[in-house]
C-alpha cells in the first residue's frame, strides 16, 4: 500500500474525514496538485529544526518546512526530511493536515503515530479474521469487515484506558485460571473471549436440553451468564442483555 494512498484518496477518504470533522494528518505525493486563483504563487517557507521523538524515547533531528499554496488555509501542506541539501528520497516526506492551530514540531510527531497506529491495527484486523472470509459477493465482504471492524472496536473500549483495570469485579473474574493479567489488545481479546465462552456453550447444547430435559443445567448456565454480565464495561452489560436473557430463559 502507497504511503501516499491515503492523502490522494480525496474522492472518498479524505472527504469523508470532513464530512465527520475530524483532523488529519496524511501523506501525499511530492506532485500533490492544489488549484489556485489566478495570480497566487506557491511559497516555500524557510526549513525549521526538530526532534523526531520515537516509541521508545529516542530522537533523532528532523527538518520541515511548511508549503503555503497561494494563501494559508485549514489544510497545510509540509515537506519533512533528514537531509535539507540532498532531499533524499527515502527519507523526504510531504505531508497534508488539518489540524487547527498545528505547530511545526508537531507535524512530524504526529505523522510518526501512524506506523504504530496502522501496524497494530493491522495486526489486530488479522487476529478477528478480516481477510478470512470466503465470499465472492462485495455486498457480503463489505459485511464481514463491519462485523470485523465492530468487534475491533468492542475490544478497544474495554482497554484500561476506559475503566478502572483494578476494579473489585475484574479482580474476582481474574480468578479464572486462564484470565489474562497483561494489557494489551490481544490480551483483552483472550479475556473476552472467556467471558462469552458461557452463552456460546450454552447455546450448543441447548438442542439436546430440548431432547433430554436437565433443568438444573439450564439454569446452572443462566446463572453463568448473569454473572458474566456483571463484569463493569465488559460484554453483554447493557444493549444485549435483554437478548442472553431471552436466550438462556
Amino acid at each position: 500500500m502507497a504511503d501516499s494512498l491515503y492523502g490522494e484518496s480525496d474522492g472518498n477518504f479524505i472527504s469523508v474525514l470532513n464530512q465527520l470533522q475530524l483532523n488529519f494528518v496524511v501523506a501525499i505525493r511530492s506532485n500533490h496538485g492544489i488549484w489556485l486563483p489566478k495570480g497566487q504563487s506557491i511559497r516555500y517557507n524557510k526549513w525549521r529544526k526538530f526532534d523526531r521523538v520515537f516509541s521508545n524515547g529516542n530522537q533523532e533531528v528532523r527538518y520541515i518546512r511548511e508549503i503555503i499554496f497561494g494563501k494559508r488555509r485549514d489544510v497545510r501542506y509540509w515537506q519533512i526530511t533528514t537531509d535539507i541539501e540532498k532531499l533524499p528520497e527515502n527519507s523526504t516526506w510531504f505531508l497534508m493536515t488539518y489540524v487547527p492551530g498545528i505547530k511545526y514540531s508537531e507535524v512530524g510527531n504526529l505523522y510518526g503515530l501512524r506506523t504504530w497506529v496502522e501496524y497494530g491495527l493491522k495486526q489486530s484486523k488479522n487476529e478477528l479474521g478480516w481477510a478470512d472470509f470466503r465470499l465472492t459477493h462485495y455486498p457480503h465482504i463489505q459485511r464481514w469487515w463491519e462485523i470485523v471492524c465492530s468487534t475491533y472496536l468492542m475490544v478497544s473500549i474495554h482497554s484500561s484506558v476506559f475503566h478502572d483495570s483494578h476494579s473489585y469485579i475484574l479482580q474476582i473474574f481474574a480468578e479464572h485460571p486462564l484470565w489474562d493479567e497483561k494489557f494489551g489488545w490481544k490480551n483483552i481479546l483472550n479475556n473476552l473471549r472467556l467471558i462469552v465462552q458461557p452463552i456460546i456453550l450454552f447455546n450448543l447444547i441447548k438442542p439436546w436440553l430440548k431432547v433430554f430435559s436437565i433443568p438444573q443445567l439450564q439454569s446452572g448456565f443462566s446463572h453463568l451468564i448473569s454473572i458474566m454480565n456483571t463484569l463493569h464495561n465488559h460484554l453483554f452489560l447493557s444493549l444485549w442483555s435483554d437478548f442472553f436473557s431471552f436466550s438462556s430463559a
